[in-house]
């Protein structure tokens, strides 16, 4: 098992941790009912923060933060010396939190995505993992949360008996849900994004060699590249860039931000 603590790559705080130790530090925060707001981060996740002080202090305050992407991970080593033989892909952290969940008796809720995707996740998981028990399923609003209807859904996931919330928004509406939510709803909140999509079985993964290849990016820029390629082909670009000049030490980047002036109460 690895977990380690977190590391500094473009200013943004990893964990140098494999899918035991991110798994055994959940399942321990949900027995316990303790806080632990996680999401696991790929280029671009890792990017909001760099381009967003607000956003890189958010995700420096979560817990836990998985390096979601090859590129990712390969920062960690390089940067660190921190010899991670695998990612840790979001997709795959919440089929293993969940077999452990199941293992367990700790309940789960679902919150993100649409109502028919979210439904299709529920069935799904619950074939996968006979044992699991889905305290709750519930789409997102796709809007700003006033005060009132954030304080809802708080209670509405705390009443259901869960030990363990999931969230599928995306990036980064996932992160900030986590930050501003984790400490009231007192459980692991775990932000997973396209797992959603990927376990309902309304989108396809990438083959595992591109995954390992670290061309996920480009998998999904193929799909969909008018909508995302100023997103891969300019941040990925830029990630690079800075993360040359953090390994030839002519950048030392600040794991800092700037306290949010607001909330943002995404849901």
């Amino acid at each position: 098992m690895i977990d380690r603590g977190k590391r500094n790559v473009l200013g943004v705080l990893i964990d140098e941790v494999d899918y035991e130790g991110a798994v055994e530090r959940i399942t321990s925060a949900a027995t316990s009912g303790r806080r632990c707001s996680c999401t696991a981060l790929a280029v671009h996740g890792v990017m909001t923060g760099v381009l967003d002080r607000e956003q890189r202090y958010r995700l420096n305050a979560l817990d836990l933060v998985t390096p979601d992407g090859q590129p990712v991970r390969w920062a960690l080593n390089a940067l660190h010396r921190s010899r991670l033989p695998d990612r840790v892909y979001g997709p795959n952290l919440m089929l293993a939190v969940c077999e452990s969940a199941a293992a367990a008796g700790l309940p789960i809720y679902l919150f993100g995505s649409s109502t028919s995707v979210v439904e299709k996740l529920r069935q799904s998981l619950l074939e996968r993992f006979p044992g699991l028990l889905v305290a709750g399923a519930e789409p997102s609003a796709f809007k700003r949360l006033g005060e009132n209807e954030r304080l809802a859904l708080i209670r509405r996931i705390r009443g259901s008996g869960a030990a363990i919330t999931f969230v599928g928004l995306g990036c980064p509406r996932q992160e900030v849900f986590a930050y501003e939510c984790a400490s009231e709803l007192s459980m692991p909140v775990i932000s997973v994004g396209a797992a959603f999509d990927y376990h309902a079985g309304v989108s396809k993964e990438p083959a595992p060699w591109i995954q390992r290849l670290g061309l996920q990016w480009a998998y999904r820029l193929a799909q969909d590249p008018r909508r995302l390629w100023k997103r891969y082909l300019g941040l990925n670009t830029m990630y690079v860039a800075l993360l040359a000049l953090q390994l030839s030490r002519a950048w030392r980047p600040r794991a800092t931000g700037a306290p949010p002036t607001e909330m943002l109460g995404y849901g």
